[in-house]
């Protein structure tokens, strides 16, 4: 049986592409690895990418043109309603990330401590989709 090794790629749709790539870029500090009119791809932590894409966009197949550049078709997709999103921080930088947000004036809406010993702190960004940033301890993988 072939085994799954990783996620590579997350995907939130947002409402308003300009105001999510502020957020993303200010507040949570990604780079951007790509940036069009209907997508803007950030790297998180050197090891997963986080896809937004401008909702609506995404109803037709994307035909990728080849032969110098990528070569192929991605199925239509999109999503609606709030979704959740964890980022893994590390124990010691999770104050900083709450003054981090607390600068940029972000609420934060839940804490959760673990059994294991984990922490998580929850927060929208501005499609209202739940962050979550979540120290080690939670899951047995992390």
């Amino acid at each position: 049986m072939p085994k799954l090794d990783r996620i590579v790629e997350s995907a939130l749709y947002v409402d308003d592409l300009d105001r999510a790539r502020n957020f993303y870029r200010d507040v949570l500090q990604l780079e951007p690895l790509m940036d069009t009119e209907r997508l803007c791809a950030y790297d998180v932590g050197g090891d997963n990418v986080l896809l937004l894409f401008q909702r609506g966009a995404s109803l037709e197949p994307t035909v990728l043109p080849g032969p110098d550049l990528p070569q192929g078709e991605i199925p239509p997709h999109d999503g609606n309603g709030p979704l959740h999103v964890c980022f893994a921080v590390s124990e010691d930088q999770l104050p900083e990330w709450e003054a981090q947000l607390s600068a940029h004036g972000i609420p934060i809406e839940g804490r959760t401590h673990w059994v294991r010993g984990g922490h998580s702190i929850y927060f929208r960004d501005p499609d209202n989709h739940l962050l979550e940033l979540m120290t080690p301890g939670n899951w047995p993988t992390y």
